[in-house]
């Protein structure tokens, strides 16, 4: 039984700052991929398997049991943001390779999800080598299987696949064209079998021999390219044995899994699989399903969990073996072989024109047309193969082999991407002494070597699929992979001065849009992409207008810029604030360095005056700095306006111009003060009508709203500075905590702070982190830690917060398993299993050698309290 999960989401950071900003879509979380994350990624690594009153039983991670793959883009984002979930996708490989015999569940994928059919043998080997190295990077082994994009495929794929060494790869069984078994002495010429129709059986892997007569859709398309472009010496010869081996998924079960109800329970989700058994006494077959993982969680909220009991409950009892395709293959290799369909995918009944033509598919039920597809795969294809030539030519200045070179980027990309700084400059130094040598001699021609490699990424990262997947040219999906597109562009003229953005856009009108705001391609364009580029000179205003703010220091690093502060100095006057500087600022993808000098005039509130322009030298910069600050000491804002303005010869902003995120950041630090002076005024009319407020709730009238708002405010702020405490090593019971809590009582106040839950949150993971950490476990500690948790959730309880235990159940259930659990005898005999439904458990002898009776109580009763079912645990000793 294999259960594969397809795990994506496409690139969605700012080409500019490597970084993904707010998308108000996917609130309340920060971006679709936290909102994602959140409901599927993790829930997978940790998924419940819970009793009829809803207390957690066991903890499963489902990526131990089930095939997935994990695109690099969505791993990269997960290993900056959730290390625990990271971390425990890594450590279901390992245990299901040390199950399995070497062989775990993970396979890699092409490396950001381009269509492979479409695009040019150059980019098919670096999408390959890339999305090899980086799953080698992150398991620590060598992928056997690969998944394909939308499973897009076709025979030149394939033999890029198989010079790669990838074992194998999973389709769709509308995909197959025809199969027969594997010829043999006795069998010398089996005759093929028809399976066009999506007929063919999926309980059996196949092997795909890559003669060159069963590649008929080998494209022209790189016949097309320069010579420099070719790499005909990588092609397989015509009399070629190679070969990759191809499992076909359950078509129908999937389907029913992606877009039905069958994942809704899992005794009918196996009854389901059961189905698929073939009863032909056969000595060995396959049950293989795949589908989207995000299926498992965010399509279909908490499927994670009718996963996870197939898995641990379901299949055993049916004597199943869950396994995956490398392991299969270890154990059963194909006896029968297949051809597949010349060029076809799982999403497009048309081949793969959902990604270059009008076909309709990704526009059901809507009446958008989809002509804009194929003069944006014209244009990015016109602009790939220009970008190309502009990389050959000025990369052999730079490099031995800029095509290796590039595929070989990925090991800088590996430390550059996660903020790996101390790994970063060890990995560049590698990466140019093996592939420049001599060639590169000082650091201007290592930052142009570097933006030509960033304008091939860029050049790789334009061509993700989503960017075609959807009915509107001007959707985010498509309006991302154009920012890669104009990010390539500037980088071009940036290192080759040749500018090609004015071309391009004239191919971009060729693309019709369904709206008439944007009217084609070139208005999307101009109007969602040009507005949106960012200048290092932007990046430097970033910078001074918070300095203004006391909220940058002299070594800061803003998005994937490091900013380092050479000179500053702030003056005050009135009500303005002047601040100039001069900075170095870097870009740590490209090392490139620029020097500013600043003037940053803050008149208050949002109201901000900045300057920038390189620096030029020490003096100049001395009599700008002179000149302002005698202006200053006038008192006169035109005046020091003016004198900005006059000085300075590069650009202006203001709050207006900054990121969006940063701006906002901006505003709440504005904010602030206001807020304050807000919180005193309420308190004073607080204390003022205390006595008016109990007296309306004593006489149970209605309470005026004004009185209320400013009793709901008052006791939300005390309530969050009684919590601060406990951030700082303070214990419960808290004094003021229950005084607020009565206060609030009496006065049916509503405590709406987010945070304050989030504080008790992080106050009882302390507790447990403690509890684990003690080497030899005494009653007095125990108990110590155990009561604090047990108060933390009773006040809560009390003042009517929500808490979400996630992380808590996690670490306590890992300290019962890992602690108590392996010194606690099986001793079924003495609990009543009925009373442990019903009641509280009740325990005869010692089960524990290193804990009394008392304190295993005192465990049994916090983690109920905690929504564990200890009974679980414990009966498995």
């Amino acid at each position: 039984m294999i259960i594969h999960g397809h795990f994506y989401q496409p690139p969605r950071e700012n080409p500019y700052l490597n970084a993904i900003e707010r998308q108000e879509s996917a609130a309340p979380f920060h971006d679709w991929n936290a909102r994602i994350h959140h409901e599927c990624y993790r829930p997978n690594a940790f998924s419940r398997i819970e009793r009829h009153d809803g207390k957690i039983v066991k903890i499963v991670n489902n990526y131990e049991y089930m095939s997935f793959n994990m695109g690099p883009t969505l791993l990269s984002w997960m290993e900056y943001h959730d290390r625990d979930t990271y971390q425990a996708i890594l450590d279901a490989d390992k245990r299901s390779a040390d199950r399995l015999n070497g062989h775990g569940n993970a396979i890699a994928q092409v490396y950001n999800h381009i269509i492979m059919p479409l695009a040019n043998w150059r980019d098919k080997i670096t999408q390959i080598r890339w999305g090899k190295a980086d799953f080698k990077s992150r398991f620590g082994r060598e992928p056997e299987g690969m998944w394909l994009a939308e499973t897009a495929v076709d025979y030149e794929t394939l033999e890029a696949l198989a010079i790669e060494g990838i074992k194998f790869i999973i389709l769709a069984p509308s995909q197959a064209r025809r199969c027969r078994p594997i010829a043999t002495a006795d069998n010398p010429h089996p005759a093929w079998q028809d399976v066009s129709g999506a007929q063919i059986d999926p309980n059996r892997a196949y092997r795909c021999y890559l003669r060159r007569q069963e590649s008929p859709s080998v494209t022209d398309e790189r016949h097309s390219l320069s010579k420099d472009l070719e790499l005909s010496q990588f092609h397989l010869p015509p009399d070629t044995d190679a070969y990759i081996d191809v499992f076909f998924y359950d078509g129908p079960i999937s389907r029913d899994m992606g877009f039905g109800d069958l994942l809704g329970s899992s005794h009918n989700f196996a009854k389901r699989l059961s189905q698929a058994v073939k009863h032909d006494h056969r000595q060995h077959q396959l049950v293989s399903v795949a589908t989207d993982g995000e299926t498992f969680g965010h399509h279909k909220h908490f499927t994670e969990k009718t996963l996870s009991y197939a898995f641990v409950e379901e299949f055993p009892k049916r004597g199943w073996t869950v396994t995956n395709y490398a392991h299969y293959l270890s154990l059963f290799p194909p006896t029968w072989e297949v051809s597949l369909k010349s060029v076809t995918a799982w999403s497009c009944a048309h081949g793969v024109d959902r990604w270059q033509g009008g076909c309709g598919c990704g526009g059901e039920g809507s009446k958008y047309q989809q002509l804009w597809r194929r003069p944006l795969r014209d244009s990015l294809n016109w602009l790939r193969d220009r970008l190309a030539t502009i990389y050959v030519d000025i990369g052999r200045k730079y490099f031995n082999d800029p095509w290796e070179a590039r595929d070989r980027y990925i090991e800088v990309l590996q430390h550059s991407l996660r903020n790996d700084d101390g790994q970063l400059e060890a990995a560049l130094e590698r990466f140019f002494e093996q592939q420049s040598g001599n060639r590169i001699t000082n650091s201007s021609q290592r930052v142009d070597a570097l933006r030509l490699l960033e304008m091939q990424r860029h050049a790789l990262l334009m061509f993700t699929s989503c960017g075609w997947f959807f009915e509107e040219l001007s959707r985010p999906e498509t309006v991302q992979i154009l920012r890669y597109a104009a990010r390539a562009i500037e980088l071009a003229a940036d290192v080759a001065g040749v500018l090609l953005e004015d071309e391009f856009i004239q191919r971009m009108a060729k693309a019709p849009s369904n709206l008439i705001e944007f009217k084609d391609g070139a208005g999307v364009y101009r109007e969602q992409v040009v507005t949106n580029r960012i200048s290092l000179a932007q990046v430097a205003a970033q910078y001074a207008l918070s300095s203004t703010l006391g909220d940058y220091g002299r070594s800061q690093q803003i998005y994937c810029y490091q900013i380092q502060q050479q000179d500053y100095q702030l003056q005050r006057i009135g009500s303005m604030s002047l601040a100039i500087g001069q900075i170095y600022l870097t870009s740590r993808i490209t090392q490139e360095t620029v020097s500013y000098i600043f003037a940053v005039l803050h008149l208050g509130g949002d109201d901000f005056h900045c300057c920038i322009q390189p620096f030029t030298g020490r003096r100049e910069y001395e009599e700008i700095k002179a000149t302002l600050f005698k202006t200053l000491k006038q008192a006169n804002t035109a005046a020091v306006i003016l004198a900005m303005a006059s000085n300075f010869s590069g650009e202006q902003f203001g709050l207006h111009h900054l990121f969006a995120e940063e701006r906002h950041r901006i505003l709440r630090i504005l904010a602030d003060e206001t807020l304050t002076r807000l919180d005193q005024l309420y308190e004073q009319v607080y204390r003022d009508n205390y006595g008016i407020l109990i007296s309306f709730r004593r006489d149970d009238l209605p309470v005026p709203p004004e009185l209320q708002v400013a009793a709901d405010i008052v006791l939300n702020n005390r309530l969050t500075e009684a919590l601060e405490a406990l951030e700082t090593g303070g214990t419960l019971p808290n004094v003021g905590l229950e005084a607020v809590a009565i206060e609030a009582l009496n006065l049916g106040c509503k405590f709406v702070h987010v945070e304050d839950a989030q504080i008790l949150e992080r106050f009882i993971l302390r507790q447990i982190h403690g509890l684990s950490a003690i080497a030899n476990i005494s009653e007095m500690s125990l108990f110590d830690y155990l009561n604090q948790i047990e108060q933390a959730i009773a006040i809560s309880d009390r003042l009517h917060l929500k808490l979400n235990l996630s992380l808590c159940q996690e670490a306590f259930l890992n300290y019962l398993s890992n602690r108590i659990a392996p010194q606690c005898v099986l001793a079924r005999q003495i609990l009543d299993l009925e009373s442990v439904q019903k009641q509280p458990i009740h325990i005869e002898v010692n089960l524990c050698e290193a804990i009394s009776n008392l304190e295993l109580h005192q465990l049994i009763d916090t983690a109920s309290k905690l929504g564990i079912a200890t009974e679980a645990w414990l009966l498995e000793r």
